[in-house]
């Protein structure tokens, strides 16, 4: 049995919550990581999950084993990088996060275009609109969007967005006029769930904020932009979001005069100082190629 391999299968299946949710991660059969954690099991003589159909639990046992184990697999990561960065070789495991909408059209992209030059790298990317620490989580780089709070990681800025509101030509043809956020309570409204239902606006130097009862709740970005393409109201996403529909017309931009300011694209990091050559070969090729791809704001 390999023990490190057991060791980090049982962490990665705690992690993502089941046994088929851990195999998708890593590449392997869902037979091949039962076997693995079955094995370990056998090995250490205790139960370290209790499973049933529905769900699973750690045991006593398991979560003190899983506490141990992270503190030992953290510490083989760090010599790994350490000795890496000795030959400056770009190869290993390097962690990425990115909120969904955004990886998915920017930064995947890359990232596969990045492997295909590194034949010794490999790349965990983890998409998802919750904020995830860095350190706790033990990942290298994460794209932020919006003002970020002091840290001590370094936040490089990779261009801008900003909130922006649009419905369709033909909503708008047929619809009540709009030239303030109070007359959002004539239109029907397409709501990004995580947004929630305070839309913010500018007034001069102060923000107001509207309420909105929306006709279309979505919990998915391209739902609601499809939504509103569609004709079915106004909706208001992130200006990358809907940059192609503005673009060709199927979407216009309204009470442009109130948006909200420029919200940051940032990529985060730890301090240069402790940047594997992964890490900073990564930074230093998407950067440029991320400033070029995102759409301009006008």
């Amino acid at each position: 049995m390999d023990k490190l391999k057991a060791m980090a299968n049982f962490a990665r299946i705690v992690d993502n919550g089941s046994l088929s949710s851990a195999a998708d991660a890593t590449g392997q059969s869902v037979a091949s990581v039962v076997r693995s954690l079955a094995a370990l099991e056998r090995h250490l003589g205790v139960r370290l999950l209790n499973r049933s159909t529905r769900r699973m639990a750690l045991t006593d046992e398991g979560a003190e084993y899983l506490a141990w184990s992270r503190r030992m697999l953290a510490d083989f990561a760090d010599m790994e990088q350490r000795l890496e960065a000795s030959d400056g070789a770009v190869r290993g495991l390097l962690r990425i996060t990115a909120p969904v909408e955004f990886g998915q059209r920017y930064v995947a992209p890359l990232v596969n275009e990045f492997l295909k030059e590194h034949a010794d790298l490999r790349v965990e990317l983890n998409l998802s609109d919750q904020i995830v620490p860095l350190l706790d989580e033990r990942l290298d780089l994460a794209l932020r969007i919006g003002h970020l709070p002091d840290s001590a990681m370094v936040a490089r800025q990779i261009g801008s967005t900003r909130l922006v509101t649009c419905a369709s030509p033909d909503y708008l043809s047929t619809a009540p006029a709009i030239d303030t956020p109070a007359a959002l309570e004539d239109h029907a409204c397409i709501l990004f769930a995580a947004q929630g239902r305070h839309w913010y606006y500018r007034h001069g130097e102060k923000e107001q904020a509207e309420e909105i009862t929306p006709r279309l709740t979505c919990n998915q970005i391209r739902t609601a932009s499809l939504a509103c393409v569609q004709g079915l109201g106004i909706t208001r996403l992130m200006h990358y979001q809907v940059a192609d529909e503005l673009a060709d017309g199927r979407l216009v931009r309204v009470l442009r005069d109130y948006e909200p300011k420029d919200l940051p694209i940032q990529l985060v990091y730890p301090h240069a100082l402790q940047l594997s050559p992964r890490v900073r070969a990564f930074v230093e090729w998407a950067c440029p190629r991320l400033e070029r791809g995102l759409p301009g704001l006008d």
